[in-house]
């Protein structure tokens, strides 16, 4: 019974101070999140064990695991892609970043935990962090239309492009846009399109290639436009102001989309480098003749 409790111990004292040797450490940038929307994480890895670290050989190096505080079961269907092999010396900070989404059904409203654990071959160690918990909540719905998209035979698919604005930080609305399919029994992909104010309504429409337009307000002078396709990816992203007029969804003659009125932004993308001009060289003095 003794050396029992003898190795037992021992044990605790390798895990102890493996662990303090080494940190690891789950964040995210927001604690809320819509069903189905992408929950990026961040794992931030700290080597004081004063010797290198080779991690990502194996593709277990670093897995995740998701719980319910509310007790009902998350199913897993994947593995968390974490794959990426690298040296983290002593004394520093790695972050691996990942999509958990994925990997498992959080689709349902309630609060949830996520912990990440990192193991370490050559230690034969194992080290867990402390528990990162988020929400995933419910957005109300303020538009929805259905579009076809071809397939190669038949008739076309139907999916359902959904706006939805959720109230995480109560002073500030966030717009999103859902694609799914018609019934929204299955849903594709969720985007955060960004900020909103309480008081303007966004402005859609879906133009003949089944493309979706938005154009909603900001700010008091400011609106955004956001350009999405059929497989629910933003393929454009725009800022105007109220300077020249309201900025507004326009459909012209040719049956386009278009935004009418309002200043756009110039991004930064599309500033020209301004090369300095080069340097005239001074011109050439006449050598001067001594005086006789």
């Amino acid at each position: 019974m003794k050396a029992f409790h003898i190795v037992l111990a021992l044990a605790v004292l390798t895990v102890f101070r493996a662990s303090a040797q080494v940190t690891v450490q789950v964040t995210t940038d927001q604690d809320e999140f819509l069903p189905s929307e992408a929950i990026p994480v961040a794992v931030k890895i700290t080597n004081r064990s004063g010797q290198q670290l080779h991690l990502g050989a194996d593709a277990d190096w670093l897995t995740f695991s998701v719980e319910s505080v509310d007790g009902f079961v998350v199913k897993k269907i994947a593995e968390v892609p974490v794959q990426g092999e690298f040296d983290l010396e002593s004394s520093q900070l790695a972050i691996k970043r990942a999509d958990i989404a994925p990997s498992f059904v959080i689709n349902h409203p309630g609060r949830y935990r996520v912990t990440a654990t990192l193991h370490i071959k050559e230690w034969s160690q194992t080290i867990g962090s402390a528990s990162k918990i988020f929400d995933i909540v419910t957005g109300a719905k303020l538009w929805s239309q259905d579009f076809g998209v071809p397939t190669t035979a038949g008739a076309p698919e139907m999916r359902r492009f959904t706006l939805e604005e959720a109230n995480f930080l109560r002073d500030q609305l966030r717009l999103y846009v859902e694609l799914s399919d018609s019934a929204e029994s299955r849903v594709f992909k969720v985007q955060l399109l960004g900020p909103m104010v309480s008081f303007g309504q966004p402005e859609e429409q879906v133009d003949r290639t089944s493309q979706l337009h938005v154009l909603w307000q900001t700010g008091g002078q400011s609106f955004s436009y956001c350009l999405i396709s059929p497989d629910g990816t933003i393929v454009k992203r725009d800022t105007y102001d109220n300077f020249s007029g309201r900025p507004k969804l326009k459909v012209t003659d040719a049956g386009d989309v278009v935004v009418a009125g309002g200043t756009r932004r110039i991004p930064v993308s599309e500033i020209p480098d301004v090369i300095p001009p080069v340097e005239v060289p001074a011109a050439p003095t006449a050598p001067v003749t001594p005086a006789k």
